[in-house]
């Protein structure tokens, strides 16, 4: 493996949010594990020829500095999305999988933001144990929110839709 390939396998594994991953070809063996923290780091490399990875520094921090002799702004308070969701009703999670908006890859999503849907009408899949399980809405409404992307892992009890009741 060149460094180019070892690049893109970390940053695949970044973006797909994978806890832990393993290659292993021709006498080479990497695994990138991810920290509680979120950060990125390899682990010691089992190789018959000499390969070293470090792990990437985080880009530093900046703080924004204060303005001198400005007046305060004053703004209406924001809601926040707490409150912005309290008039919606959530769909969650009945299982433990990974979450699907379409019934393939190639296929368009079930529902859309602003889509109207019917009490029972197919929402998404949730990949359990190779089991595609289908969640359906419990209630009639506007979908006003998605709170998942598609592919990824979902917990028992997570929000992945916020549904306006009409």
């Amino acid at each position: 493996m060149n460094q180019k390939e070892i690049r893109e396998l970390i940053e695949l594994v970044a973006e797909k949010e994978f806890a832990e991953f393993e290659v292993e070809r021709s006498g080479f063996r990497m695994r990138i594990k991810r920290s509680s923290e979120h950060v990125n780091h390899v682990a010691p490399v089992v190789s018959s020829q000499p390969h070293v990875l470090a792990p990437v520094p985080p880009p530093p921090i900046e703080f924004p500095t204060p303005a001198r002799h400005q007046a305060p702004v004053v703004s209406e308070p924001k809601k926040s999305e707490a409150d912005q969701d309290a008039d919606l009703h959530q769909i969650k999670s009945p299982i433990v999988g990974t979450f699907y908006r379409a019934p393939s890859p190639t296929s368009q999503p079930f529902v859309k933001i602003g889509d109207r849907v019917e009490k029972g009408a197919v929402l998404c899949i949730v990949e359990a144990m190779k089991l595609m399980n289908e969640i359906e809405s419990e209630v009639s409404g506007t979908i006003a929110k998605i709170y998942v992307e598609t592919g990824v892992p979902v917990e028992y009890g997570q929000a992945l839709f916020g549904i306006k009741i009409s």
